[in-house]
C-alpha cells in the first residue's frame, strides 16, 4: 500500500467519517465562533514514536476548506520525539475545530501502527524474513492501517479475499481435505495467483507440499513442530509462519529462518501514537 494509491481511495473514507461526527453541525464550534475568523494551531507529538498519516490528517481539513493552509514538518516515517512540533494547520477556526478530532484519530491510529510495526520489524533486522500483516483490520479503514504498516517497515500480506488464495481451516473442510482443497485450488487460478495453505498439523504440512502448495503457513506451532515442519518441507514451498506473533516473542522465531511472519497484532493490538492539536489562536 504506497502513498499514491492510499490518497487514490482514502477521501469517500474521510468524507464517511467526518459526517459520522458532524451529522448536522459542530454545535459547540458554532456557539462560541459563529462567523468565519482566520487562526493557526500547532500539532505537537506527545510520544516518541513513529508518525504515519500526514496526508490524510491534512486532506480533512481540505475536505472541509480548500483554502486551509496545512505546513508540515515531518514526513511520514520519521521517527519524532515528545514535544517535538509536527507542523501547523492555518485557516478559519470554525474548520480547525471541527476538523480537529477526525484528523487527530486517523493520524494517532496511523502513527500507533507505524511505531508498533517498525519495533518488530527491527527485531528481524539482518535476517531474510519479511513481517507481514494480515486482514484483522478495523472495517473501513484497513487502507489507512495498511499504508502504516509499510510506513513502518512491514510489508503488506494479501489486501483482500480478491487479492490472493489462502486456504484456511474452513476452506480445507470444506474441501475434504489438504490436497483436494490445493486441486481445486489449482483448477481454479491456475495462472495468476499462488496458492497458500494453512496447516496445523505435520500430517497437513506433508500433504500440502507434497500437493505443490506455493506457501504454507504454519499456524499456532510450537518451535519445535516448526522446525519439524521445515524439515518435511525441505525447500518445495515458501514457508510462513503465524499465530499470536507479538514483539515479545517474534525474535524467538528468528532462527527457523522462515520466509515470512505475518502478525495481525500490527493493527489489532499497536496503541495510538499520542499526538495533539495545541496552541490554537487567531492571526
Amino acid at each position: 500500500m504506497d502513498r499514491i494509491t492510499l490518497m487514490l481511495n482514502a477521501e469517500p473514507l474521510i468524507l464517511s467519517a467526518l459526517r459520522e461526527d458532524i451529522s448536522s453541525e459542530d454545535v459547540s464550534t458554532n456557539a462560541v465562533m459563529p462567523e468565519r475568523r482566520l487562526g493557526e494551531v500547532e500539532l505537537i507529538a506527545k510520544q516518541d514514536g513513529v508518525v504515519a498519516g500526514l496526508p490524510v490528517f491534512e486532506k480533512v481539513f481540505k475536505i472541509l476548506d480548500e483554502s486551509t493552509d496545512v505546513a508540515l514538518e515531518a514526513s511520514d516515517g520519521d521517527e519524532v520525539k515528545k514535544g517535538q512540533r509536527l507542523g501547523t494547520v492555518r485557516g478559519d477556526i470554525r474548520v480547525l475545530l471541527s476538523g480537529e478530532r477526525t484528523a487527530l484519530n486517523y493520524l494517532q491510529r496511523m502513527s500507533g501502527i507505524a511505531t508498533y510495526t517498525r519495533q518488530v520489524s527491527s527485531l528481524l533486522e539482518g535476517t531474510r524474513t519479511k513481517l507481514l500483516d494480515t486482514r484483522k483490520t478495523t472495517p473501513n479503514n484497513r487502507i489507512f492501517e495498511k499504508y502504516a504498516v509499510r510506513i513502518g517497515g512491514g510489508n503488506n500480506h494479501r489486501y483482500n479475499l480478491s487479492d490472493g488464495v489462502l486456504l484456511k481451516d474452513n476452506h480445507i473442510g470444506a474441501a475434504g481435505g489438504v490436497a483436494e482443497a490445493v486441486r481445486m485450488a489449482k483448477a481454479y487460478a491456475p495462472f495468476v495467483r499462488k496458492i497458500e495453505v494453512e496447516v496445523e498439523t505435520l500430517e497437513q504440512v506433508a500433504e500440502a507440499a507434497d500437493a505443490g502448495a506455493d506457501i504454507i503457513m504454519l499456524d499456532n506451532m510450537d518451535h519445535a513442530t516448526m522446525a519439524r515442519a521445515i524439515g518435511i518441507i525441505a525447500g518445495r514451498a515458501e514457508v510462513e509462519v503465524s499465530g499470536n506473533v507479538t514483539k515479545e516473542n517474534i525474535a524467538a522465531l528468528v532462527d527457523l529462518g522462515v520466509d515470512y511472519i505475518s502478525s495481525g497484532a500490527l493493527t489489532h493490538s499497536s496503541p495510538i501514537l499520542d499526538l495533539s492539536l495545541k496552541n490554537l489562536h487567531a492571526v
